[in-house]
């Protein structure tokens, strides 16, 4: 098993173990470098920027998404008996300890949930609060925060709040290729000031698959909250991402558990969302888009003109930094655009093009995955394709959950027969 401490200046260890990885969270270390590494040290400067006073229970919910993500990157699962599952012993300083003590086995299933591994976690009380803030606090005039990726769900969430004049503050998490675009589609809707970007910072590590990445999508947008009038109410934070891709029923068994991300799952939703209400944090995930495939939100935005500006600058591919930000064409994630703008009847003109046109003779995995389980609908019905995969569902959402992904399925098999792979 793995160990791994992470400490704030206040609660430094007395003692460092030779077989335990030690991070200092939120200052730069004071430690020797060879002994602690440094996370999130650029968060307080960033929080100063845009004059932000997060409560501590905000703080610490930043704090351990940072050890969750630094972890996830830092251990190798080709190290492991699977080559995948890894037993994480990670051990936090937080403000309010005893509170994140009292979720602890509610924590770890949501880990293993989301990462497919099995997390230990400890939780110490850091004594002080875990950056200490010396400036006046400014609010921002703001209904609600939406999540601003750079992709086409959050683009249209984006432009769909705006057509109300509901006023959104736009939270980001920054990832290469990603940073320019979502800044231009904040601007583009309204204005640079209603935007705030954050970042893990540089982690260490060399583990690529990342699955616990999404915690910090939900840490940057609670730092935006903390910008809102606080009046009681609990702050509105939108998640934009269409059901489809959400649920992410695996297309065949070799993608099943965690093989597949759970970025926005309705058990991961509602797992933070407890969370969040025990630690008595004051905001409130809404995922308006559930129940939708990506093709039906792009034919059903509310200001079709500003989308269709902006859209073919957005990115969806899963190998998008790999292919040098251009999408491949043939991933799972660049199928489902790709049927999207086929559904919406728009013409795609993706920046830079996909760097596989054609997929009749695609050299893919997934195009193959994906016409198989278009066959096998066919042959067997959509129940067999998901299998157990709707478990978590009562019985008055399962219907409305077999129904996206039916047609997001259909949406797929219309884009196959185009390029006449079935």
């Amino acid at each position: 098993m793995s160990k791994i401490i992470c400490f704030s200046r206040y609660s430094t260890p007395a003692q460092f173990e030779s077989n335990v990885h030690y991070y200092e969270l939120f200052s730069q270390t004071e430690t020797k470098r060879d002994i602690a590494s440094t996370l999130g040290s650029h968060i307080p400067a960033l929080l100063r920027k845009h004059a932000i006073v997060p409560s501590a229970p905000v703080l610490d919910f930043v704090a351990f998404a940072l050890a969750v993500v630094a972890a996830d990157k830092l251990i190798d699962r080709g190290s492991t008996v699977d080559g995948w599952t890894r037993k994480i012993d990670l051990t936090i300083h937080l403000h309010e300890a005893e509170k994140w003590s009292e979720q602890k086995e509610s924590l770890e299933k949501m880990l293993r949930f989301l990462s497919g591994d099995f997390w230990e976690l400890t939780f110490i009380p850091s004594g002080e609060p875990l950056i200490e803030m010396k400036y006046a606090h400014e609010q921002k005039a703001k209904s609600c925060v939406c999540l601003l990726s750079g992709g086409i769900d959050s683009l249209v969430g984006a432009v769909d709040l705006v057509s109300e004049n509901t006023n959104p503050l736009f939270a980001s998490q920054i990832s290469r290729g990603d940073s320019e675009a979502q800044q231009g589609f904040a601007n583009a809707l309204s204005g640079a000031s209603n935007h705030m970007q954050w970042s893990t910072g540089r982690l260490h590590g060399s583990e690529s698959s990342t699955r616990a990445r999404s915690i910090m999508f939900f840490a940057g947008a609670l730092l935006a909250s903390c910008a809102l009038p606080q009046n009681g109410k609990r702050i509105k934070i939108f998640v934009p991402e269409n059901g489809f891709i959400s649920i992410n029923i695996p297309m065949n068994a070799n993608r099943m558990g965690s093989l597949s991300t759970k970025t926005t799952h309705p058990v991961y939703m509602v797992a933070m969302q407890n969370l969040w209400n025990a630690l008595s944090i004051n905001a409130e995930l809404l995922l308006p888009y559930q129940y939708k495939t990506k093709g039906e939100m792009i034919k059903e935005c509310k200001n079709p003109d500003i989308l269709h500006r902006l859209i073919f600058s957005s990115a969806s591919c899963g190998k998008f930094r790999r292919h040098k930000l251009q999408h491949c064409g043939v991933c799972v994630p660049c199928l489902v655009r790709r049927a999207s703008f086929l559904e919406a009847g728009l013409q795609d003109l993706t920046t830079k093009g996909y760097v596989y046109e054609g997929l009749k003779n695609a050299d893919s995995r997934d195009v193959a995955a994906v016409a198989m389980a278009i066959k096998q609908i066919e042959t067997y019905g959509i129940e067999r394709h998901i299998k157990s995969g709707l478990s978590f569902a009562e019985s008055n959402d399962r219907g409305m959950y077999v129904s996206v992904i039916s047609r997001g399925m259909t949406e797929l098999e219309n884009l196959l027969r185009r390029h006449s792979v079935l």
